[in-house]
């Protein structure tokens, strides 16, 4: 029984967290809002590539509470990574709109990553392919 790929992942939020969570991960992520389950509660699916992978879930009552000092944010979940495209258009997207981005050139892999934090603070890791990005 093998696992071949990831399918997707939820964030469970409060109804007011849900519309900034959607802008976030369509204006800025660049998923799409998609065809959803007959859920009985507010939520959205988000898209890339046909495939629904990130569920928003606003069955929340309260927000999260912030964790004790030196804890995590996301506990133990670090990050969630995207393969991505366009790295220098993307660097610019986040500059222009204020988006802090963390760089990460992955030594001996023709690989970079860029950081940035989504409106409940959990980190997204998008990944570039450099042999496959072109000229800059």
């Amino acid at each position: 029984m093998p696992v071949s790929a990831l399918h997707h992942y939820t964030i469970r939020c409060t109804t007011a967290e849900l519309d900034p969570l959607r802008d976030f991960y369509t204006q800025h992520i660049g998923l799409t809002v998609g065809a959803r389950a007959d859920i009985p509660a507010p939520g959205y699916w988000l898209y890339a590539g046909g495939q629904p992978i990130v569920h928003l879930y606003a069955i929340a009552e309260v927000p999260d509470p912030a964790p004790p000092a030196g804890v995590p944010l996301t506990g133990p979940l670090d990050h969630v990574s995207f393969r991505a495209h366009g790295l220098a258009a993307t660097r610019a997207h986040f500059a222009a709109h204020d988006i802090a981005c963390d760089e990460a050139p992955v030594p001996g892999w023709p690989l970079h990553q860029l950081f940035v934090r989504d409106p409940k603070g959990l980190k997204i890791e998008l990944t570039f392919w450099l042999d496959e990005e072109g000229p800059a």
